[in-house]
């Protein structure tokens, strides 16, 4: 666990809460392969919850893979193609519409087939953009259990009506006849579905408010930049308007979340303030 930097009281979670909900999932297991979907926004801990279940579900006899829909992201020529032909906000990359999802589909059809092996790509937010297939991870099958994490796992669509208004400055700015989240919704309506279908349990990650996103975000952001120093070609870490505006990209859809996701998801784990875990509700168990 010591890969994903976790404080001391991290472990006091993972004994109360997080070992619990790696017991549920294994009760969900049946004869193929189980794909637990993961939400939460951005800074959240869905990376790390997802880590840290793995290792607990190994510890326990399961073969899991971790699969991230970021490590599915539009290359940065492929982004900035999508910017020069819809619109410029698709240079960032987040938005439903900037992942390569049938490819997604293809390795989670692959998982449940449990024949032979399957490639997963790679993305390093470093340096902003996809890794050679070389460095491609690959899982030798069948497994047991796969681990689909990612900040907009299982959202549902908007209403064309939901629609209308900008939601922050980025949108009212740069977005004001609405191109780019018609567009990005246009993209959760219809792909991204059918990859959320292939999902048979979801969990999510419940923040306190909006405003935690930033913070949380914050130190992700100093955490990512600690990883890539010593290596050439990195970015130099987001400034806190840099990252203001890149988080304005992911808030229509975060805040959609919050509104929808408790009701759908199958689990439900409300953090507090402190970044700590403060419930997990089961849905149908309570």
């Amino acid at each position: 666990m010591q890969q994903h930097q976790l404080p001391e009281q991290y472990l006091d979670m993972v004994q109360e809460y997080v070992m619990q909900l790696a017991g549920w999932i294994s009760q969900q297991k049946g004869s193929t392969t189980l794909v637990v979907g993961i939400n939460g926004a951005q800074g959240s801990g869905k990376t790390t919850l997802s880590g840290v279940l793995a290792i607990i579900l190994a510890q326990h006899g399961y073969e899991v893979a971790q699969l991230s829909i970021d490590d599915l992201y539009l290359s940065k020529v492929e982004r900035l193609n999508l910017a020069t032909n819809v619109h410029a906000l698709f240079a960032t990359r987040g938005v439903p519409g900037t992942h390569h999802v049938q490819l997604c589909l293809d390795i989670i059809q692959q998982f449940k087939s449990g024949i032979g092996f399957v490639r997963v790509p790679r993305f390093d937010k470093g340096i902003d953009d996809s890794v050679p297939e070389a460095a491609w991870y690959t899982y030798d099958l069948p497994v047991d259990i796969v681990l689909l994490e990612g900040w907009c796992v299982g959202i549902p669509p908007q209403q064309t009506a939901d629609l209308l208004m900008p939601i922050n400055e980025l949108e009212a700015k740069e977005d004001q006849e609405g191109v780019w989240r018609g567009f990005v919704n246009h993209a959760l309506t219809h792909t991204y579905q059918e990859l959320f279908q292939h999902i048979d349990v979801l969990v999510y990650l419940q923040v306190p408010s909006f405003d935690s996103v930033f913070l949380w975000r914050q130190l992700q952001e100093v955490k990512l930049f600690r990883n890539q120093q010593g290596h050439g070609d990195c970015q130099k870490a987001m400034t806190a308007d840099e990252l203001q505006r890149f988080i304005q990209h992911y808030e229509r859809l975060s805040r959609w979340a919050m509104q929808t996701l408790p009701l759908l998801a199958d689990v439900v784990i409300a953090l507090d303030d402190s970044h700590h875990i403060s419930k997990i509700s089961y849905k149908n168990t309570e």
